[in-house]
């Protein structure tokens, strides 16, 4: 069998990772890209075991780098979620993890230069037009990935990259509230439909039986809580105007509760159909503005976060995130900004090898 060989590099950034490629060596078109990332992955098996994806959602990610056209931006990231047992390739949803890695490696494949011991990486998100900041670590010319941050999920210490999300209120539908509600009911279960740099449906954990502090494992293992949130999701994403989200894992699903922790509030974050075992930076910062804002589901739940800038502490299956938000309160209530700081590292890099495509 005769087979492509793609140049990619292969990180993880923050709690997620893949591949991270340059779009020039992809294909243009949708139909022949899916292919290949399907490909790459080994989608379709829940080991992956003819590809380079992990067996869960958080390893089977793809950033896709390009230069800019315009000024705000240095850099393009277009995202792709592959599919783990089924051979599916959302491009709807963008991801902040991965997100984390996009810096280091458009230094790294040379789109990005080095400015100095930081190198301030602006971000273009194309999937939902966000304009992200980064700063990473770049002394002596070249990405430093040691360093001592230390985030929950990822075992030792790295270089952090700091994330300032300039653009995060509407990402989808151009609203924090895009049915037009704080909070509303679905199938008896009240919901709050947030989109801060991710479109969310939140609710109470308690509404479906749960502490909230379950494990990811034992979340897992509830198939008839996953029914239950899937077909209230669904139509979530309807009233969102986001229409039939039964292939698409947007929006996420997130079930909050008091905190146990010292934190702000507990939180467990679905991605959807499989429990993330921490929490997305994306969701983090949606699930901050909800507790944030009043009259969500929120209310009541979340501890008070004072005055702006605040930094939000949100307790998720294997610890904390911290999200330092900006807002007003002076008329109503205003979402401004949002960042988190988190850490990357380069794995492996080399050509991923794909099936050639089929002529005729």
């Amino acid at each position: 069998m005769i087979q492509r060989k793609i140049p990619f590099l292969f990180m993880r950034g923050g709690t997620s990772r893949g591949p991270y490629f340059n779009a020039a060596d992809l294909p243009e078109d949708r139909e022949e890209l899916t292919e290949v990332l399907l490909a790459v992955v080994g989608a379709g098996n829940p080991r992956n075991i003819d590809g380079i994806g992990g067996g869960n959602a958080v390893t089977n990610k793809v950033a896709m780098l390009s230069r800019s056209e315009t000024n705000d931006a240095d850099v393009n990231y277009f995202f792709a979620q592959v599919g783990v047992d089924e051979r599916l390739v959302d491009y709807t949803p963008t991801c902040g993890n991965i997100l984390v890695g996009v810096g280091p490696a458009a230094i790294e494949m040379g789109l990005v230069p080095v400015t100095g011991d930081v190198t301030s990486v602006r971000i273009r998100a194309v999937n939902t037009g966000a304009l992200v900041e980064a700063e990473v670590q770049t002394p002596n010319g070249a990405v430093d990935y040691s360093g001592d941050e230390a985030i929950d999920g990822v075992p030792g210490t790295a270089a952090p990259v700091a994330l300032n999300f300039l653009e995060v209120v509407g990402s989808r539908t151009g609203k924090m509230f895009p049915t037009g509600h704080a909070k509303e009911d679905i199938d008896g279960v009240e919901v709050s439909c947030v989109d801060v740099a991710m479109p969310m449906m939140i609710a109470r954990a308690a509404d479906f039986g749960l502490s909230g502090t379950e494990t990811q494992d034992e979340l897992d293992a509830m198939p008839d809580l996953f029914k239950r949130m899937e077909a209230i999701r669904l139509e979530a994403g309807r009233r969102m105007g986001l229409g039939d989200v039964t292939k698409s894992v947007v929006p996420k699903i997130g079930l909050i509760a008091p905190p146990m922790n010292g934190g702000h509030f507990c939180a467990r974050y679905f991605m959807p159909w499989t429990t993330h075992p921490t929490l997305a930076v994306t969701g983090s910062q949606c699930l901050a503005a909800c507790a944030l804002a009043p009259g969500t589901v929120a209310e009541g739940i979340a501890r008070d976060a004072g005055a702006s800038p605040a930094t939000i502490l949100i307790e998720h299956p294997m610890g904390t995130m911290e999200v330092r938000v900006k807002f007003d309160r002076s008329n109503g209530f205003e979402f401004l900004s949002a960042g988190v700081t988190r850490t990357a590292r380069l794995l492996a890099q080399g050509e991923v090898c794909v099936p050639a495509a089929k002529k005729g």
